[in-house]
């Protein structure tokens, strides 16, 4: 068996292009039935902000691997100068489910949802191209570098502007020297949204709070899920969830949207409608749109085969015996 601490991936290194595709064939998967993925459970016990999750999922097509991440959320642990969120991944091999490699994966389950939100401005950016573009994100952890590095890579030379706002502050050290010249660090979210053509939330806010009116035409990366009231369907019902059935619960702005505004899975659309059924063009051209990934378990086990694969060609990690 394979083991891969965070060095190891760092050593692999990030191509954001290949993990965007990894993730795409993964929704080709989906989008076949060429996969497994039950509901993911939740563990919480005594103070019920913190949770660990479960998150098994077999993904076909060239990925072939099954395998389970076990991710832990504590949001207090930002206060003790902690990682909030710490994951290990297993992966099995697909025929005969024995165990091939053990991934310490905080660092890659953060390439996942980046790669993720990666797809969907890909995605965007082939119905609404993309030019001076003024980039806002709120939250500056891990998740909102990942992101940084992400929208750096992908759009490049088209940004115009960044800002970035978090409520503890912006250790600008993290910033990627090719956009630093474009940075602004603003003193409020709303700085960074109001006039955003591509925004995203990194927080770890326990509840919505986002409730102005987003720039028409941008694209809203609601990435950490508990941001927007809901309100925000004032302006936009151009919404795209990941699996509505996974995010329409624990207390999500999906979920708060149906249970106060009665919002329906019959009035999102899905990754798979995007990606494989090309309707992104069927939103109106003047809304926003909204998507809001809850987390796939089929991602993440394909990104972990990606580098457990990446890993063993280029000779880097540490052999277990059995």
């Amino acid at each position: 068996m394979l083991y891969l601490n965070t060095s190891d991936i760092e050593k692999v290194g990030k191509n954001w292009k290949e993990t965007i595709d990894v993730i795409e064939h993964a929704v080709h998967s989906l989008y076949k039935e060429d996969y497994a993925q039950p509901v993911k459970p939740y563990l919480r016990y005594h103070d019920m902000a913190n949770r660990i999750i479960a998150m098994p999922a077999f993904v076909g097509g060239d990925t072939y691997m099954a395998g389970i991440k076990w991710i832990a959320s504590f949001p207090k642990n930002l206060q003790e100068g902690i990682q909030r969120a710490h994951s290990i991944t297993i992966l099995n091999e697909a025929r005969t489910g024995k165990p091939v490699a053990t991934i310490n994966t905080a660092l890659v389950s953060g390439i996942r949802t980046a790669s993720v939100s990666g797809l969907l401005l890909k995605h965007y950016e082939q119905v609404r191209p993309l030019q001076n573009v003024t980039v806002g994100i709120i939250g500056f952890g891990p998740i909102g570098r990942l992101h940084l590095q992400m929208v750096t890579a992908m759009l490049g030379e088209k940004i115009d502007k960044v800002v970035l706002y978090d409520i503890a502050g912006i250790q600008q050290e993290h910033i990627p020297a090719e956009i630093k010249e474009k940075t602004v660090i603003a003193q409020t979210w709303e700085e960074a949204y109001c006039d955003a053509d591509v925004f995203i939330t990194c927080t770890v806010s326990p509840h919505g709070f986002i409730d102005k009116q987003p720039k028409r035409h941008s694209l809203l990366l609601n990435v950490s899920l508990r941001d927007f009231t809901p309100k925000i369907l004032d302006y936009t019902r151009s919404i795209i969830v990941d699996d509505w059935t996974e995010v329409c619960r624990e207390n999500t702005d999906i979920e708060i949207m149906h249970l106060e505004r009665g919002l329906q899975k019959e009035d999102t659309k899905s990754i798979t409608d995007i990606v494989c059924l090309n309707q992104m063009k069927e939103f109106p051209q003047d809304e926003p749109i909204m998507f809001n990934p809850m987390g796939m378990a089929i991602f993440d086990i394909a990104i972990a085969a990606y580098y457990y694969k990446q890993a063993l060609s280029q000779g880097i990690g540490t052999h277990l015996q059995d």
